[in-house]
């Protein structure tokens, strides 16, 4: 047994360890299965969200990326360094306080009690859980790719060992599983990946010495403006390239759910920095990488396996394991969350509001569970039939989730005044402009990104609809007076937690004293 194989099988079985150690601290209810019992920390709560956030685009389409087009892939970085502390600067506190106010446990049905409507709920669990399915597609396949790449296991072998580890783990600890292995994941990315870009410098003949030798190749390289100068100009693209990572992550459930599982809304603040400097370290070193691979190991016919020539080149064998562990890292530590999200989603804001309503607190978890299983078989199969193109999957899910939800989940903090009809009529026109976008191929046609045209129709359609309504569909006042009081730092008052709608609220959390001082 090589010393790969050595660190992937301790890894897995460290993973899986903390999946059994957290089934038995943490609460069997809905809250402590699908939110954690609201008790994570800033540290946590930072890697969590990043760890979530990077995916296995990281290694597999960031490095293609830089492998084909150069200093181009650096518009995708820069969107991304500052994602983490803007989505927690915008949404994070505010989001955790409404929440709690809200009674609301899942992402969606947060979204539901703020825009008060069954129809709310309709539109957009099944919206977030078609683009959500996509790209966790995507992290299964590229979790076989690299466990079947560093252990020489057929595909599909390796396939059915990675979507079972990541599987059960999540069964069994649910959110808490997920946060703490994603912490965990989130150490072994920044280690695996510094080390291969310091080794991968190291044999360029650093960084001077591989631009120059770059440049020799093609000097297109060295511009943020593509390999054939394709971009220069296109500013509707690249646009759409600083918002996908950045922007457009405030839309994704899976990320947002780390806002309401928060100990405190005061959490927020220390988990920006946590954030920041967890990109700052991670985030650069994938498209570098990706960029000297030209160099290290020319002519690769898929570009996206950039990273993982490179580390089977430069690094030793005691290392390999450690950087293929990190490159595991960046997928299970989204695969599990997307995969959790969208279990959620499909047992708790399809199933229990429309089909089984009134479900016990053990039976709503016994339906996540096995919702969570039958998705990760239907991957799995999926991912069998070799879908090509990560990096395009991940892109194009993540746009349509930017598109269609980022509005609501903004306005739902900080415009008290966005209603209803707003907010479904900005999910159904961010969906539509976006796919539509994609498909008339906008990008080549008009130089703007499917992303900025959903964001665009989205955001368009939230202010014109809830102003056009506001007198026929206004607010209800118990919500206007939650979101008045998100925008104050102190304790939640009790009038407001006391007069909740239990119509609305039917899972309200106990408030806490520590959540007080928030």
């Amino acid at each position: 047994m090589n010393i790969e194989i050595t660190f992937l099988i301790v890894y897995f079985l460290v993973l899986l360890g903390i999946g059994a150690w957290v089934s038995r601290i943490s609460s069997s209810d809905r809250e402590g299965y699908l939110l954690g019992g609201r008790r994570l920390g800033p540290a946590v709560t930072a890697l969590r969200l990043q760890s979530t956030s990077m995916s296995g685009y990281m290694f597999l389409g960031a490095g293609g990326l830089g492998y084909s087009q150069g200093y181009y892939s650096m518009w995708y970085a820069l969107g991304d360094l500052g994602g983490g502390v803007l989505n927690l600067s915008v949404l994070g506190r505010r989001m955790r306080k409404l929440s709690q106010l809200l009674g609301s446990i899942t992402s969606i049905g947060y979204l539901e009690h703020r825009y008060p409507s069954v129809w709310t709920r309709a539109v957009a669990a099944p919206i977030a859980l078609f683009c959500m399915f996509f790209y966790v597609l995507a992290q299964l396949l590229a979790g076989g790719q690299g466990l079947a790449m560093v252990t020489g296991l057929d595909l599909d072998l390796a396939l059915v060992i990675a979507i079972g580890v990541i599987v059960g783990y999540t069964l069994m600890g649910g959110y808490l599983a997920v946060a703490y292995t994603d912490f965990v994941q989130a150490i072994i990315l920044v280690i695996g990946m510094l080390w291969i870009l310091v080794a991968t410098l190291q044999h360029v003949g650093g960084l001077t010495a591989g631009h120059e030798a770059l440049g020799a190749i093609n000097e297109n390289l060295l511009t943020m403006w593509g390999a054939e100068g394709e971009f220069a100009g296109q500013w509707g693209i690249i646009l759409g390239a600083l918002l996908v990572f950045s922007i457009g992550y405030m839309g994704w459930p899976h990320v947002n759910v780390s806002h309401m599982s928060m100990r405190r809304p005061s959490v927020a603040r220390r988990a920006g920095l946590y954030a920041t400097g967890f990109n700052l370290l991670f985030i650069p070193g994938a498209y570098l990488v990706g960029m000297m691979a030209l160099l290290i190991v020319p002519n690769l016919e898929d570009p996206e396996m950039a990273i993982f020539r490179v580390a089977e080149t430069v690094l030793p064998a005691y290392a390999v394991g450690l950087v293929m562990a990190a490159i595991m890292a960046a997928i299970m530590s989204t695969a599990d969350a997307l995969l959790l999200q969208a279990g959620t989603i499909a047992s708790q804001d399809l199933w229990g509001r429309f089909v089984q309503k009134n479900m016990s607190e053990k039976a709503s978890v016994r339906v996540s569970r096995l919702t969570i299983l039958v998705l990760a078989v239907i991957g799995l199969v999926l991912a069998m039939a070799r879908p090509p193109g990560v990096f395009d999957i991940v892109v194009f899910a993540t746009s349509v989730l930017g598109a269609a939800f980022v509005p609501a989940y903004v306005c739902a903090v900080w415009w008290k005044s966005a209603n209803t009809a707003g907010a479904i009529s900005s999910m159904l026109a961010g969906t539509a402009g976006a796919v539509s976008a994609e498909l008339m191929g906008s990008a080549d046609a008009l130089g703007v990104d499917a992303m900025v045209v959903g964001i665009l129709c989205s955001t368009a359609t939230i202010v014109v609809v809830s102003l056009a309504t506001r007198r026929i569909a206004p607010v209800p006042e118990r919500v206007r007076r939650a979101v008045e009081e998100t925008s104050r730092v102190g304790p939640v008052p009790a009038r407001l937690v006391l007069g909740e709608d239990p119509t609305l609220a039917t899972q309200r959390p106990s408030v806490e004293s520590e959540d007080a001082r928030g």
